[in-house]
């Protein structure tokens, strides 16, 4: 048994101080009073340090130097995964931009495999595209976009484990929603020109999330809310978001912040290659992207992706928008568990959850992770 001691522990819905986190196997099995830690246990000194769930980030395209889309395989997952664990993320999506519908089925078999063989932090996959829209398609190859194939529905279908399909609800086929809904898919609007009576009719099929809130959508305005508008104002409509400085004004996050009721405002990276690699530069859907002061762009300037990890996007919104800590924890950890609907296991510092934990100091930064009770040290 081991105890995590000496530290703020956020257990998700509270911080408390003084208790001491306890540790049996792969689960959390108690939090106590530092008098009542059992003889025996081993003991972790977390140097007055901040004790909280390990981030979640439902979309990841790389990191470590690889792209997920450039050869989906345990191997690329795994050195994925690896790379974000050093920056808090403790479970993951790893995410395919638009690619062919052969790309798509390695993809899917690469995730089955990396769950069978147990690889740390990864929980699923998030398919962005195909059946997006042209006119708002970004850096996504539209040489590539296409509606789902019946055996696409069927091989996401029979993957045990979460999943997220980001479309356009403008160009999918009538009752797609539905169908992938039924299967147990998360659906989610991204690169998509719809209206925001369209997202409206989509969220009555059964969409339920906004891929990186501002971008690549109809925007907001007076007289046409556009997929903006209606994400801030629907009620029950997750909405991820990019807080890299890049991706959305600071005061633009802060809006969304408070537009939307607490636990449905969550973090996302958005990662490329770089992140926890040194690279300059790299090449994603046969175009070179370079990389400057933590921004990717096309040779023509669109955005593409980030360089951003979920421990520098928690930062950024407690230093730069002035979200409390406390609550820019539950973005990125608590509130993905649940739009996963992980939340029974995952997001939470509660007995009986998995022991995927993740320890800051007070400056932020990422010292240890644990996934599944596993520890591993950070510099």
């Amino acid at each position: 048994m081991h105890a995590l001691t000496n530290c703020h522990i956020y257990t998700g819905s509270t911080c408390l101080e003084g208790p001491a986190v306890l540790i049996d196997g792969r689960r959390i099995s108690a939090i106590v009073a530092a008098g009542d830690i059992p003889t025996g246990a081993r003991l972790h000194d977390l140097q007055g340090g901040h004790l909280a769930p390990g981030f979640i980030d439902t979309q990841v395209n790389g990191g470590g130097g690889v792209m997920f889309n450039d050869a989906p395989s345990v191997e690329t997952i795994t050195r994925i995964a690896k790379a974000h664990r050093r920056f808090g993320t403790t479970g993951l999506l790893p995410t395919l931009i638009t690619d062919s519908h052969a790309r798509m089925a390695e993809a899917i078999d690469a995730v089955a495999a990396a769950l069978a063989e147990g690889v740390p932090g990864v929980l699923g996959i998030h398919l962005e595209g195909p059946n997006i829209s042209s006119e708002r398609s970004g850096m996504h190859e539209k040489r590539y976009i296409a509606d789902f194939h019946e055996e696409d529905i069927s091989r996401l279908g029979a993957l045990e484990a979460a999943r997220i399909v980001t479309l356009a609800p403008e160009c999918a086929a009538p009752g797609l929603i539905a169908q992938l809904v039924a299967k147990g898919v998360r659906v989610s609007a991204g690169h998509t020109a719809a209206t925001a009576e369209q997202i409206d009719a989509a969220a009555g099929e059964g969409l339920s999330g906004i891929t990186h809130l501002f971008n690549a959508m109809s925007q907001f305005n007076s007289r046409a809310p556009g997929v903006v508008g209606a994400a801030l104002a629907h009620p029950d409509l997750w909405c991820g978001i990019i807080v890299d400085g890049f991706h959305a004004h600071d005061r633009s996050v802060a809006a969304a912040w408070r537009a939307k009721r607490p636990g449905k405002l969550f973090l996302v990276s958005d990662a490329m290659a770089p992140v926890g690699a040194n690279m300059d530069s790299f090449v994603s859907a046969g175009e070179k992207i370079s990389v400057k002061d933590g921004c990717c762009r096309t040779t023509d300037g669109r955005l593409a992706g980030s360089a951003l990890d979920m421990a520098r996007a928690v930062r950024n919104c407690v230093a730069r928008i002035g979200i409390p800590l406390d609550e820019a924890l539950r973005m990125a950890a608590t509130y993905p568990a649940e739009y996963l609907q992980l939340d029974g296991t995952l997001g939470k510092i509660e007995a009986g959850f998995d022991a995927s934990l993740v320890w800051l100091d007070k400056e932020l930064n990422v010292r240890a992770t644990w996934i599944d009770g596993d520890m591993e040290h950070h510099e």
